[in-house]
């Protein structure tokens, strides 16, 4: 009995530990706690372990994680922190998982990744995406439509629901049961489900990532990117 009340006591605390903070908006973003309370945030405010964030439709937020990366989440998209862990002279405790669970984000690799970037995932219902000192943006299309036969993603706005990904730099790999697919810079990616296993795509099929030019780094390296100099902003997603 006592085991289970330490252990029940320690969930709790590891819930609630700081993340990261907002550095930038550009509308409402909410943060449903662990113990099912909703909080909305401004620029400063911290997140933390356990915490769903929410974006509006017309939102981007950029979030600064304590190893120094950055996640720039997406308008309509909802967003777990499920453990992120990173002190600087304990790299054994680096821990970083995360859930899209709807919308998409734009992740920019921090100290934690750099180390232990078999300790990053980032969970969405139709894979897993793991990191090889990477930026990338993803989005999770929710099924509200059959899932076309076969793993082709069409262009425009007609998307079929599932995972698509593209890589800014450095190396990303998706994973569900039917597979796992390497993607590099400048590739796009796509798995309708956990059924399906990750596919090369030939071309954009239709993503944007465009939040204000204030949060555009010099590390995007796609349309609206600006010139060398300027801080680094960062996708993340949803749910």
């Amino acid at each position: 009995m006592l085991w289970l009340v330490l252990t029940c006591l320690g969930a709790h605390a590891w819930a609630g530990q700081v993340a990261g903070t907002v550095m930038q908006l550009s509308g409402p973003l909410m943060a449903r706690k662990a113990d099912g309370k909703v909080k909305i945030l401004a620029v400063k405010s911290e997140v933390e372990q356990g915490d769903t964030l929410l974006t509006e439709k017309e939102t981007y937020a950029l979030i600064k994680l304590i190893d120094n990366s950055e996640i720039t989440l997406k308008p309509n998209t909802s967003f777990v922190i499920e453990q992120f862990a990173y002190t600087a002279e304990q790299p054994d405790g680096d821990h970083a998982i995360f859930s899209l669970l709807k919308g998409g984000l734009r992740s920019v690799t921090g100290l934690l990744g750099k180390r232990n970037k078999e300790r990053f995932e980032m969970k969405t219902p139709a894979a897993t995406i793991g990191i090889r000192g990477t930026t990338f943006v993803a989005t999770y299309e929710p099924s509200s439509a059959p899932s076309l036969p076969t793993a082709q993603a069409p262009s425009g706005a007609a998307r079929a629901p599932g995972l698509y990904v593209q890589v800014l730099d450095g190396l990303i790999h998706v994973t569900n049961p039917a597979g796992t697919q390497n993607f590099a810079a400048g590739q796009f990616g796509f798995t309708p489900s956990v059924q399906q296993p990750p596919v090369f795509l030939p071309a954009n099929p239709g993503m944007q990532f465009t939040p204000p030019p204030a949060f555009t780094p010099s590390t995007l390296g796609g349309p609206g990117a600006t010139a060398p100099g300027k801080a680094a902003a960062i996708d993340c997603v949803v749910r």
